[in-house]
């Protein structure tokens, strides 16, 4: 097991209210060994002007996956986790649903970690795939 305790989905969900996670209607939903999984719909909160799910709204979801389980390896009271660089190729167009974003992690050394984050339709079929680079910072 990569995560420093046994995943609290709740308490994910929790820290995640009166942020853009909640407001784009993410929401963490499994856990694994090495994994982490959250839902997001494709509404028109995070839909583009024609319709489609909006490529940065996958990017948060990405984002928001990735980091969140990269703070899970992490002794947060002394460690955290930030943003470095974060890619995503979007491979397939998707109008209404739920789309299921899972993080899995390439990397968990000292000052950076590598996760990659695959985002699925309700048919399981790939709509996005995104490598998110972090780097290990202290607190304060």
């Amino acid at each position: 097991m990569i995560f420093r305790a046994p995943v609290d989905l709740d308490a994910l969900n929790r820290l995640s209210q009166g942020t853009l996670i909640e407001h784009l209607g993410i929401v963490f939903t499994a856990a694994g060994e090495d994994w982490l999984r959250a839902t997001m719909p494709v509404e028109p909160r995070t839909r583009q002007p024609y319709g489609l799910l909006h490529g940065g709204a996958s990017v948060v979801l990405a984002e928001t996956l990735g980091s969140s389980a990269g703070n899970l390896c992490l002794d947060t009271r002394r460690q955290m986790a930030v943003g470095l660089e974060i890619n995503a190729n979007h491979l397939r167009a998707v109008r209404e649903g739920v789309v299921t974003g899972t993080a899995r992690a390439l990397h968990v050394g000292r000052t950076t970690q590598v996760w990659e984050i695959r985002i699925e339709d309700e048919r399981a079929r790939p709509v996005c795939v995104s490598r998110l680079t972090l780097a290990v910072v202290p607190v304060g």
